[in-house]
């Protein structure tokens, strides 16, 4: 077995549960604030750019998932400083999608796939459900055992930490809704169509 030996983020060890929900609180409000109280905070963009971002996102998406599934056989193998780097990648590709994401929804807007009430469309929803529902439970559970996996040692992994069952839940949802999330966006843009939502933008309060 292959394995470093001093994690690159050792000082904070004793914080990685306080950091979790710190990070996790700071994740939930980013997105819902964008979301559903329009945060005057980004440029505004055309749907052409909403576009390219939605191209970049999908190709985010699989990359990520990609880097989780061969983080998850290196680590099978043995492998762990190979896992690690990979499962960093994934995370790092994530970090990506959120500021991409964010951008794309606060700044442009949102789409509805343009299909008549039936089974594909009531498909193409509940796809799209479980990969939100998915996005939101994953957030706690992948930080935790990111932040888990750069504090502690493999040793300490092994013996001291719950990182195996943590990483194997948070590494199966992440991979799940990511593959929901890139098969979505193929029936929206490139299969079934869209009709494109602006963005409203609060309008700041005078200082």
């Amino acid at each position: 077995m292959t394995e470093t030996t001093t994690p690159p983020l050792r000082d904070l060890k004793g914080s990685v549960r306080s950091l979790t929900i710190v990070l996790t609180v700071v994740g939930y409000a980013l997105v819902l604030g964008t979301l559903y109280l329009g945060l005057p905070i980004y440029p505004d963009i055309g749907l052409d750019t909403v576009n390219a971002l939605s191209d970049a996102i999908a190709v985010i998406n699989t990359l990520a998932t990609t880097c989780l599934v061969l983080g998850w056989i290196e680590i099978r193998r043995g492998n762990v400083d190979r896992h690690r780097a990979l499962m960093g990648g994934a995370f790092a590709l994530i970090l990506v999608f959120l500021v991409l994401y964010l951008l794309k929804t606060g700044g442009g807007g949102t789409k509805e796939i343009a299909l008549e009430p039936g089974a594909l469309y009531y498909s193409y929803l509940a796809m799209l459900a479980i990969h939100i529902l998915l996005s939101i439970v994953s957030v706690p559970v992948v930080l935790y055992a990111i932040l888990l996996g750069v504090t502690h040692t493999p040793r300490e992994l092994r013996q001291e930490t719950p990182h195996r069952k943590v990483g194997r839940i948070a590494a199966g949802a992440w991979i799940l809704s990511l593959s929901l999330g890139v098969v979505t966006y193929l029936m929206l843009n490139h299969i079934y169509g869209f009709e494109f939502v602006k963005a409203v933008v609060a309008v700041p309060l005078p200082v």
